[in-house]
Parts: structure tokens; sequence; C-alpha cells
């Protein structure tokens, strides 16, 4: 075995301990490519072309691209909002929406408005999963947000810095005859 084949060989673990320690989704995919190609490299000097080029192909360009579209389809928070609450209380709700982007950016989470026209409609988005926190606006209270997402609901408790309520509701399960 040449020192050449040694060294790429030491890669292999190393890349993979990195992988591992990867906080940021889009950083362990640029890990995860880096250590399919020296995993194709190894296998392509150690004589086994098929298996270099299977692993180039499918372990490295394949993972790496659906991986990639997962991670962005999995890391946007959708916020739920009244577009008659944000015509009357556009201030306040940009101010919130700039504190979601500040905490939730920690998690590399992106934060985008869906609005409904009605609060029954954006109830029933709650409820169908179409938004994963919705936004209130009612004059006692101030502003209201509520999640049935446990884990967004323990960051945004943990890290929140703007007055205003964060409630967890659990989503019901539907009941079929089943």
């Amino acid at each position: 075995m040449t020192s050449e084949t040694l060294v790429l060989t030491a890669l292999l673990p190393l890349s993979a301990g990195l992988l591992v320690l990867q906080t940021n989704p889009y950083r362990a995919l640029v890990v995860r490519g880096i250590l399919g190609s020296v995993a194709a490299l190894v296998y392509a000097l150690l004589g086994a072309a098929d298996v270099a080029l299977t692993e180039a192909l499918v372990g490295t360009l394949l993972a790496v691209i659906l991986y990639a579209v997962a991670v962005r389809s999995s890391l946007v928070v959708r916020l739920g909002v009244v577009t008659a609450d944000l015509e009357q209380r556009g201030k306040e709700l940009q101010t919130l929406m700039t504190e979601l982007r500040r905490v939730l950016g920690q998690q590399h989470l992106l934060v985008e408005w869906v609005t409904y026209a009605e609060p029954a409609d954006l109830a029933q988005g709650l409820a169908q999963q179409e938004v994963h926190v919705i936004c209130t606006c009612s004059e006692p209270m101030g502003i209201h947000t509520t999640t049935p997402i446990l884990r967004l609901y323990e960051i945004l408790q943990r890290e929140w810095t703007i007055p205003m309520t964060v409630d967890y509701q659990p989503l019901v399960a539907a009941t079929g005859g089943h």
C-alpha cells in the first residue's frame, strides 16, 4: 500500500468524525460530500473501479443532492397570521418576525409568513399543519403565538426577549372508525 493510499484512508475516519460533530446541516452536507469523495478515491486507488464509481455517483452525488433537498425543505418555520392583523399591527408583527428570525436562526431555521383572510382559516391552517406557528393579535392580550411543536415551543420559551405570550397546543389526532 502506498503512502498516498494510507493518507487517504486515514482521512475517512477523520471526515466521518467531522460529519458527526457538525451542528449546521449545510456544513454537514459539505463534509458528507468530502467523505464520499475520499471513499471513492480510496476504492479507485485500491483497484476497485466499479465500487469507486458507484460510491462517487450514489454515495456522494445522489446522497448529497437528496440530503440538500430534504434539509432545505425541513428548515423553514411557517408563521401564520391574519391579513387584517398584519395591516393593523404591522410594526409589532415585524418586530416579532425579526425576533423569530434571530431566535430560530441560531437553530439554522428560516421563518416565512403565511397570511390568511380570516381567523378561522388561520386556526384551520394550524390544525391541518400548513403552518408551524400562528400569531394572533387581540387588544387586551397583545400578540399571542401558538405552536403544536413542543421543541419549537421550548426554544421560544427559553430564548424569547420581547413581551408576548407563547403557548403550546398539541394537535388532537383525528379519530377514524378504525
